[in-house]
């Protein structure tokens, strides 16, 4: 392909994407195919001879679109939101071009410096202190990781090597491998699975913490259990508090948690993978307070903050915490700047990362910051909330269900009165429909459906209409139960 061609086939596919997110709507927003359609429809070789790029397009409707889940479709309302906006498209497109893999300065400067400015942004749109923005002369900083997941761990590893390096200045004859067996990490009985992941990965223990009456971490709970493992001979180390639950949309209580962990020389990492773009509003930045406390903090502008994927937001307190757990300068990365003095405080994404390479994923977060500005983004967020609200409200008129967590940001959690079978029924028939699609969680022994607002082009119309059609498949399930 050419650029004469690329020009022609650029234009079209644009016309393409333009066309399936305005008629995202009228597509069945769960396919129906079976595990393994795919594989039947493709030939089993790649093909000698170029393919035209008619039959590739041809191809996407006939093959790919039948076995997509449309996580953009305003009837979809499982997991959560994963952003989706065209300036986002476009910003993607331009990294595409440029190609670049960011692993340091002389790599890409543009790159580099780019991604310290907007995440110095993005920090002040959440009002976060100063300490965790790089500015011209800050410790910390920001960085652009794959996802939460990735940014857990980073912040476990990065915590292990610390406290080894304290515990053995302290005591040279103990060995890192006498210190690992002795470290414990905490997290809430609510975290995401991705924590015990990070504790797996890491080679650590990790424990559950209670959660109280509102699924949020407790604070005695986790002082007891920091107590009982050091009386054990055990090394806590390592804290994640979650603001904003997968389950519920829960928060921890950073203002409870945070002064504990920062008396017991523990390291405080906030996961608020979902709920962190909701802080840009003024009236939920309150759910942040207690932020001074942690040692490192994240959020995925790739959920709810119209910044495509991937794009998670990383933030610490001392970058030296990371880049000292991670730096590594073979000859071949070196560049003439590194050691001039010109460099921002965050000069390279190498050390503060897992992959060495690295995408120009801020040219997402410039793009869309700019076309929609602070304003406009906080419109959006408060639209799905009210939406949200909206569908609480619905719930809460019909005697038949109950709600079951209280809804804070864009999730209700949800069921019908009666037993998990009763629930369990009832999602299996909405999602069978296909109409709309949910997805459930564990509220401790309960069944329970969660509705997420998700799309981009969500309106109240859509909330209402799925509601009926919640009403309707109840009764079915309820009618089928009496029989």
């Amino acid at each position: 392909m050419n650029s004469s061609e690329f020009r022609r086939r650029g234009k079209e596919m644009v016309d393409y994407v333009a066309n399936y997110m305005e008629g995202i709507e009228s597509r069945q927003v769960y396919p129906d195919v079976e595990p393994g359609y795919l594989r039947p429809l493709i030939p089993a070789t790649a093909p000698q001879e170029p393919d035209t790029f008619e039959d590739i397009i041809n191809d996407i409707e006939k093959i790919i679109m039948p076995g997509v889940t449309h996580w953009h479709s305003p009837y979809f309302f499982a997991y959560f939101p994963t952003a989706s906006s065209y300036p986002a498209m476009l910003a993607d497109m331009l990294c595409g071009a440029i190609g670049c893999i960011g692993f340091s300065w002389a790599a890409s400067p543009a790159c580099t410096e780019l991604e310290t400015v907007m995440m110095d942004w993005l920090g002040k749109m959440l009002q976060l202190p100063e300490a965790f923005l790089a500015g011209n002369q800050g410790k910390g900083g920001g960085v652009i990781q794959g996802s939460a997941s990735e940014a857990t761990l980073v912040a476990l590893l990065a915590a292990r090597t610390k406290v080894t390096r304290r515990l053995q200045a302290a005591s040279p004859e103990l060995t890192p491998a006498a210190i690992m067996e002795k470290l414990v990490a905490y997290a809430s009985d609510q975290a995401h699975s991705s924590v015990e992941r990070a504790g797996l990965i890491g080679g650590v223990k990790l424990k559950a913490i209670p959660s109280d009456g509102n699924y949020a971490m407790c604070a005695s709970a986790l002082q007891e259990a920091v107590q009982k493992d050091k009386a054990a001979g055990l090394i806590p180390f390592f804290v994640v508090a979650t603001l904003g639950t997968t389950s519920c949309c829960s928060f921890d209580n950073l203002l409870e948690v945070g002064p504990l962990c920062n008396k017991e020389d523990m390291w405080l990492h906030i996961d608020a993978a979902y709920a962190g773009s909701a802080f840009i509003c003024p009236e939920f930045r309150p759910l942040l307070h207690g932020v001074e406390f942690a040692d490192s903090f994240n959020f995925n502008p790739h959920k709810w903050l119209l910044v495509n994927f991937d794009c998670s937001a990383m933030w610490v307190k001392n970058r030296t915490d990371l880049t000292g757990a991670f730096k590594m300068d073979p000859v071949y990365l070196k560049h003439s700047h590194q050691d001039s003095g010109k460099l921002l405080p965050s000069p390279s994404g190498l050390h503060w990362q897992l992959p060495l390479g690295r995408r120009f994923r801020s040219l997402k977060m410039w793009f869309v910051f700019r076309m929609y500005g602070v304003k406009g983004l906080q419109a959006y967020i408060r639209k799905h909330v009210q939406l949200s609200h909206e569908f609480e409200s619905l719930v809460s008129q019909d005697p038949r269900f109950e709600i079951c967590a209280q809804v804070v940001l864009g999730l209700v959690c949800f069921r019908l009165k009666g037993s998990n079978k009763l629930n369990e029924a009832l999602l299996q028939r909405i999602n069978s429909a296909k109409k709309i699609h949910l997805v459930p969680c564990h509220l401790r022994d309960k069944f329970v459906l969660r509705f997420a607002i998700c799309s981009r082009t969500v309106e109240s119309s859509h909330v209402q209409l799925a509601w009926e059609h919640i009403r309707e498949l109840a009764a079915a399930v309820l009618s089928a139960e009496r029989e």
